[in-house]
């Protein structure tokens, strides 16, 4: 068993099932992870405006607010990492379907060994995405500095389009909606969803004219995403 310290990655645990709950909580400590858990959904957006998580262990169904819905809530402003755990092929399904904007997903029966290794493979993805810089094939993204580079040739963005850009390639091959990509660039505004669509047409023509031509691609109902594969 590993030693617990006040920087040990923190996992809440949201599971209805207290026989569930408490082994999943005994085998992320064994691993070195401090835990908060929730049985239902609103205890669980309590708790994590309260503890800020580094991960979210969310089961679908849930009493008071569905896995769905903190999943949404979450979302809506951050982009903590969160697997989704469920037991039926239709949960599974609309997950998959709505590109809800979970990280992974695990269905029951599960081991709990292979829910610890899925959490430490999450973390470290997401650890990697948090960097000052993004790399991406031929794209080359300075957070800090906000200056983007495609195959050296620096891209002129504006703020907004440089945060769209930013945002879409910490989550590589996702669909992102309009809602969420407009909270990434323009947090806190009033604008309508469609001014997404003004500035990632300005982004799309910037990328193009140095030859990423299809790399940001229209998700046609859900939103927009960025291809691995230039």
């Amino acid at each position: 068993m590993q030693t617990l310290t006040k920087t040990s990655p923190l996992i809440l645990v949201v599971e209805d099932e207290p026989e569930m709950l408490e082994l999943m909580e005994a085998y992320l400590r064994r691993d070195g992870f401090r835990t908060e858990h929730a049985m239902d959904g609103e205890r669980a957006l309590d708790l994590f405006r309260a503890a800020q998580p580094d991960l979210v262990l969310l089961d679908i169904q849930l009493p008071r607010l569905s896995g769905f819905d903190v999943l949404k809530t979450i979302r809506h402003k951050h982009l903590t990492p969160v697997i989704m755990v469920t037991a039926r092929a239709e949960d599974l399904d609309k997950l998959l379907g709505l590109e809800l904007g979970a990280d992974d997903y695990v269905v029951k029966p599960f081991s709990p060994r292979e829910v610890v290794a899925r959490v430490k493979a999450v973390l470290r993805r997401t650890q990697q995405q948090t960097q000052s810089v993004i790399r991406l094939g031929l794209l080359e993204i300075d957070s800090n500095a906000m200056v983007a580079r495609m195959d050296g040739l620096r891209l002129d963005l504006t703020p907004a389009e440089f945060r769209l850009l930013e945002y879409l390639a910490r989550h590589p091959g996702r669909a992102c909606s309009r809602a969420e990509l407009l909270e990434a660039s323009l947090p806190n505004s009033d604008a309508l969803e469609r001014v997404v669509d003004t500035h990632l047409k300005n982004l799309r023509r910037k990328l193009e004219q140095t030859g990423a031509v299809g790399m940001l691609e229209t998700v046609r109902g859900v939103g927009y995403r960025l291809w691995l594969d230039h």
